[in-house]
């Protein structure tokens, strides 16, 4: 979601504030924020596991072969996977963990010292709320742009607790490195030769993080999280701050997928633009996330996007081998985040029909 203007949100009630005083009423849930229509109908599946990937062992020259056969399966099948032994320190995880925790935890005043400002998605607040009756997803956030690191704006990244700006860096920095380990056994697997033909698009490796906070609702099966959407960046890996599940895959017969998360593994999900780039062989597939009765949630994904430059368009030597030519429209990727911030305006959930040709 980075390079590009967010647009104007409207201001709504805090979530966090919100849920700690209308849980302990008899009341109902503001009807803003009740999803009965999207969650009532709709079957969830759980206890089928996703695909699991070990990145020591497409990083091992006696396993890789065998490891990237199964990370390319899950790319093109489910567009989800687990991601284990992916040799993140597990301090860095932990105080990662600890510092997005003590922030959510900070009264509401300490948090919105770092507010979103008019016109920007960067900060703490909700985001893509444009009309005073849409309905609202039972959660706050924190978006941060982290690399290229000039781009940063430190007006939005937390001073509370004190070690979060260097636990957040750190954490960054690790994962920027599975990304790239990532995106180069991706390329090996699509069959992009030399690799540095798909790296290329990702040169100085553009991050950004959402840390979200899903406070508990007595009403659980009325509300959503985080309303179904697919991921306009290339890749995403999600950290399970706590230990409560949340996240929901839409599978391919309409029902939803509920993930199990593994202990110390990170959710990994393809995007838009590796769907795109990769000309429809990799998927970017819809999920969503839901909250728990008495349980709060919280989350942090850390978004991998191309270079601001970049045209965002199907690899020519992919094209090349597909009968029908190329799939999607080549785009600028500024234009590519204007016509994805232009859907959500417009209510719809997804902008690929668009680049479909």
């Amino acid at each position: 979601m980075a390079h590009a203007k967010a647009g104007a949100f409207l201001p709504v009630p805090n979530v966090q504030e919100l849920a700690q005083t209308w849980n302990r009423s008899g009341e109902q849930v503001p009807d803003r924020y009740v999803r009965t229509e999207e969650t009532g109908s709709d079957e969830v599946v759980a206890g089928c596991a996703i695909p699991v990937v070990d990145l020591s062992r497409l990083l091992d020259s006696r396993s890789s072969a065998e490891e990237l056969a199964n990370l390319g399966a899950a790319c093109r099948h489910l567009g989800f996977f687990q991601l284990i032994n992916h040799g993140v320190p597990d301090e860095v995880i932990q105080d990662v963990k600890r510092d997005i925790t003590a922030f959510f935890n900070l009264p509401l005043e300490a948090k919105r010292l770092h507010a979103q400002a008019p016109g920007g998605l960067e900060g703490y607040g909700q985001s893509f709320v444009f009309s005073e009756t849409q309905k609202l997803d039972w959660a706050d956030m924190i978006y941060l742009m982290i690399t290229p690191k000039e781009e940063r704006d430190l007006r939005f990244w937390p001073a509370r607790p004190p070690s979060f700006r260097g636990s957040l860096d750190r954490y960054a920095a690790e994962a920027a490195r599975v990304a790239a380990s990532l995106l180069r056994s991706m390329a090996a697997d699509l069959g992009v030769e030399p690799p540095e033909r798909l790296m290329e698009a990702f040169r100085g490796q553009p991050q950004s993080m959402r840390a979200t906070y899903y406070p508990p609702c007595r009403q659980a099966g009325d509300v959503l999280g985080l309303s179904p959407h697919t991921d306009a960046t290339a890749l995403a890996l999600l950290l399970h701050v706590n230990d409560v599940q949340g996240l929901q895959i839409r599978r391919d017969d309409g029902r939803w997928l509920a993930v199990d998360p593994i202990d110390g593994a990170f959710v990994v999900s393809i995007g838009d633009i590796m769907e795109i780039l990769s000309n429809g062989r990799y998927r970017s597939v819809e999920h969503r996330a839901v909250v728990h009765p008495d349980k709060d949630r919280i989350s942090a994904t850390m978004f991998h996007q191309p270079c601001s430059d970049t045209t965002v368009g199907p690899l020519p030597e992919l094209v090349k081998k597909d009968r029908g030519g190329a799939r999607y429209k080549s785009v600028a990727y500024m234009d590519f985040m204007k016509s994805f911030f232009a859907s959500k305006l417009d209510g719809r959930r997804s902008h690929m029909d668009a680049m479909r040709i």
